[in-house]
């Protein structure tokens, strides 16, 4: 059976790929498909996505990546997917997850949702969080894959990295004596 695990992916993050890897032992392919969205300003192009995404999941011999635009079910029919997957983090993830199922059930009676729970490690984590985290200089290792980080610090002109501009709340120690000569 094939997934089609469709989103954004603007960057992809560990809650993402936490919901891949889980996927993989459900379904015997995985397609992790990047929406293009004209009506975005995505941080990275669709073509930069798809090549994070594939090295994230590189270890994963049942993922495929691919870019679509239009419907998700109708790219699901075109690919022979019989499955949405998505996640769920929050009540309201679900109220909007479900109105979208039903959508896409009127559109193809063929095609199901299949919902899973993000892990609690994740619960709070969106692609939105990442990139707002990191353009106020704030750390997201533990959000993204390394190479992912990488990138991301370098959109927001590399001073922003926190391995590099490290925030410090440490009370700085006034001078000691220092002589200043004054002009006479």
């Amino acid at each position: 059976m094939i997934a089609i695990y469709p989103g954004s992916f603007d960057p992809i993050t560990l809650g993402h790929l936490d919901l891949i890897q889980r996927g993989c032992r459900l379904f015997e392919r995985v397609i992790v498909a990047v929406l293009r969205n004209p009506n975005k300003t995505p941080l990275f192009s669709v073509q930069q996505r798809l090549e994070q995404i594939r090295l994230s999941t590189q270890h994963l011999p049942n993922v495929e990546v691919d870019s679509f635009d239009g419907l998700t079910v109708n790219y699901a029919q075109m690919r022979h997917a019989q499955v949405l997957l998505r996640g769920l983090r929050a009540v309201s993830d679900f109220e909007v997850e479900l109105q979208m199922a039903h959508t896409n059930k009127t559109l193809s009676t063929q095609i199901e949702t299949v919902f899973l729970a993000t892990s609690n490690e994740y619960s709070f984590l969106s692609s939105s969080v990442v990139r707002e985290i990191a353009r106020f200089g704030g750390s997201i290792d533990h959000l993204v894959p390394p190479h992912i980080a990488l990138d991301i610090y370098q959109c927001y002109n590399n001073h922003n990295s926190p391995t590099l501009n490290p925030i410090s709340t440490e009370a700085i120690p006034p001078l000691k004596n220092m002589s200043v000569e004054r002009e006479a």
